[in-house]
């Protein structure tokens, strides 16, 4: 069957591809449709979010639809930037501006106190806009004094995940291979409990 993705991230995309594609899903862009309203990103909650757009591109496509919102929660700046990670410094995907501004407001927070965690929100809507199933993934780390390692994009330069009895423990997300990464990431973890539950949710 195909699933559209509420989203033309081509990173995304290939993520939910790779994973849905052994169980009978073909992933589909909105642009391969010809498009799905632009939907404001207002709701307080990453689910909040993820549910608005996928029951937008589901009534609009007239199909299954897939939507996520994710971002970076800091512990010491009470939660922030939460929903607004993708836009904090002001313009959104700016990402350089953005880990500017995280590590200016942390200036002079010690390690201890600088734990955050990433969140992944997915929700699947039906065709006719209902919804009819959120999942979420997380990764508990802290946030660096200075960015480490070249890969990936957002918040992971600055993101080292912290959580014990992973290969992947004491390392940034940033210096992380796609593979090691999403055995721990919040998407990552996301993905696989919505792949473990679409089977009894998929159309026959």
């Amino acid at each position: 069957m195909k699933l559209l993705l509420a989203s033309n991230n081509k990173k995304k995309h290939a993520e939910l591809a790779r994973m849905l594609g052994p169980l009978g899903f073909e992933v589909v862009l909105p642009r391969e449709i010809g498009g799905v309203p632009e939907v404001v990103e207002d709701q307080p909650t990453f689910a909040g979010n993820a549910a608005k757009k996928a029951c937008s591109a589901a009534q609009a496509s007239r199909m299954w639809a897939l939507a996520d919102d994710s971002g970076l929660e800091v512990d010491a700046l009470h939660g922030e930037p939460g929903v607004m990670s993708a836009r904090y410094a002001g313009v959104h995907g700016d990402d350089a501006a953005n880990n500017a501004l995280l590590l200016h407001k942390l200036t002079g927070v010690r390690d201890t106190e600088r734990g955050a965690q990433f969140v992944c929100a997915l929700a699947l809507s039906r065709p006719d806009g209902t919804l009819a199933l959120e999942v979420q993934g997380r990764a508990r780390g802290a946030i660096l004094h200075a960015p480490r390692g070249d890969g990936d994009f957002g918040y992971d330069p600055l993101f080292l995940f912290s959580e014990p009895n992973f290969p992947q423990t004491g390392q940034g997300f940033a210096e992380l291979g796609p593979d090691e990464k999403a055995q721990v990431s919040h998407r990552g973890r996301a993905l696989r409990e919505l792949v473990a539950r679409l089977r009894e949710l998929a159309p026959r």
